[in-house]
């Protein structure tokens, strides 16, 4: 048994440092076609080694006896968003291939869709796959809003810090680390994010109509933790922020993918 355990944690080990080496691959690609540089460099190599430490470890946690075909995919769109950053964070000094950036933030977006699919066809769905799946998503957005806020303003941050405030609150607030019911338009809301973010970095748009749709898309995903937080806060034991029940959950229930 234990040599299986180690050959699993090797094969997982594995799986982590390929990822890693992909992403350096894009990275290197990406330096060389548009002249990357310092601080989309470090920001790309920042980025992997945060999301090679950080699976690891998750990995080592929960010990899964293979690494599964749909983690693959969420790995394969983190590579995606870890391109997307450096690029944005190249473009504080420079302007960005819009073309570049619009077609790995889209194939990303697109990946989305599949790794879920992916999990339930082949019954490899699990915490770990989702929570992975989520922070990818959040991550993506958090850095298109920084992108968009660039030229619309920072009042675009919103998007994508606001789930991440929802995270830190919920380490206060014991109740709102609940689980909560499937609502289609949370994940309709969600999905909204990336496309209209997207659309508005592309810049096909008239600057006015680009104002508007993000607005919209903000006003949306305000409305969606709104109700959240209200169903918890109907339904959740509010008790001090000090008392930690056997039951909790270790991590926030709400997901915006």
């Amino acid at each position: 048994m234990a040599l299986n355990n180690t050959y699993d944690a090797r094969l997982l080990a594995q799986e982590t440092t390929v990822g890693a080496g992909v992403q350096l691959l894009l990275l290197a690609l990406l330096g060389t076609a548009i002249g990357m540089g310092p601080a989309g460099w470090l920001t790309g190599l920042a980025f992997a080694i945060a999301t090679w430490a950080v699976l690891t470890r998750a990995l080592r946690r929960s010990q899964p006896r293979s690494f599964g075909p749909a983690n693959r995919v969420t790995l394969g769109r983190a590579i995606l968003v870890g391109g997307v950053t450096a690029l944005v964070a190249d473009s504080f000094q420079s302007s960005p291939p819009v073309t570049l950036l619009v077609g790995l933030t889209a194939v990303a977006l697109i990946l989305d869709g599949v790794d879920g699919k992916v999990a339930r066809r082949t019954g490899t769905s699990s915490a770990l796959g989702a929570r992975f799946d989520m922070e990818v998503d959040a991550f993506l957005i958090l850095v298109l809003s920084v992108y968009v806020a660039m030229s619309l303003g920072p009042w675009v941050l919103l998007i994508g810090t606001m789930r991440y405030a929802f995270v830190a609150a919920a380490r206060v607030l014991p109740w709102l680390n609940a689980a909560l019911p499937p609502s289609m338009a949370r994940k309709t809301v969600a999905a909204l994010q990336g496309i209209v973010l997207l659309v508005a970095g592309a810049g096909i748009l008239p600057h006015a109509v680009t104002v508007g749709a993000v607005l919209l898309a903000l006003t949306l995903l305000v409305w969606s933790f709104g109700r959240d937080i209200t169903w918890l806060w109907s339904r959740g034991d509010r008790r001090p922020a000090d008392y930690v029940s056997p039951s909790s959950l270790p991590v926030p229930a709400r997901s915006e993918g």
